[in-house]
């Protein structure tokens, strides 16, 4: 007798969105509104990054006409990355993954923008607005410090780090190795509001970032083979010999 085909599994059988690549019923896409911004935004996604079910790169990309997602683990130079010329990346900024915290800093600051010694560089007011895009890595903690290690023209970018007053509306879906540690959608809204002065994209971006959530935690009840929780996003790095950021 021959052997009957297997039956696809429903995670399997369930085509993805070619948009947030996402199973199409934990999609979102077409509530997602767009937000014009002077600022670009380009997120480099860690190819081994595959929570798929709760990640938000493609999702927050979504929402700005230019903005580019990447998945890879080195490029050339920022041109590359992005795809088209740039002329000073010292006018990008990059969010960055050092110890520096901003409550150290400057506790009522949203964005504050560093020197190599991880000290508050002066006039932040100029240094912010005269920033043109900002980088965004994606993965897990120890995935997105490999792109910064590996991409070393990262280094004439602007360095900047957010002082979030709540943790990621995650929640218990996903926990977090540092309190300040945002989702990818969360830390674009923040940071591009806040160079912009402009509250209603944090706002556009943390209400499609509460529709994905809703959205997951339904599916989790119907269908949970579709939603498997990932597991904690630890700091791996503690073995790794210690470097300058």
């Amino acid at each position: 007798m021959s052997e009957q085909p297997a039956t696809p599994s429903l995670e399997e059988a369930v085509p993805d969105c070619p948009r947030c690549q996402k199973p199409q019923p934990l999609c979102i896409c077409d509530s997602v509104r767009p937000v014009e911004s002077r600022t670009k935004l380009l997120i480099l996604q860690h190819p081994q990054e595959q929570d798929r079910g709760l990640g938000t790169a493609r999702l927050a990309a979504q929402h700005f006409k230019d903005a580019v997602v990447r998945v890879g683990l080195s490029w050339p130079g920022l041109t590359k990355a992005l795809g088209r010329p740039v002329a000073d990346p010292a006018r990008w900024a990059i969010l960055y993954l050092g110890s520096a915290k901003a409550s150290d800093l400057d506790p009522e600051a949203e964005v504050i923008a560093l020197t190599r010694k991880g000290e508050a560089a002066e006039s932040q007011r100029a240094v912010l607005k005269s920033i043109e895009g900002v980088i965004l890595l994606d993965g897990t903690w120890s995935q997105a410090k490999a792109l910064w290690w590996r991409n070393p023209w990262m280094l004439k970018c602007q360095r900047v780090i957010l002082g979030p007053r709540q943790p990621s509306r995650y929640g218990q879906l996903r926990r977090e190795p540092r309190r300040d540690a945002l989702s990818t959608i969360e830390a674009a809204g923040m940071l591009l509001g806040a160079l912009e002065r402009r509250p209603d994209i944090v706002e556009t971006l943390n209400a499609s970032f509460e529709r994905m959530l809703a959205r997951y935690r339904e599916v989790e009840q119907s269908h949970p083979e579709l939603t498997p929780r990932p597991k904690p996003r630890k700091n791996q790095d503690r073995r790794r010999p210690k470097r300058s950021f």
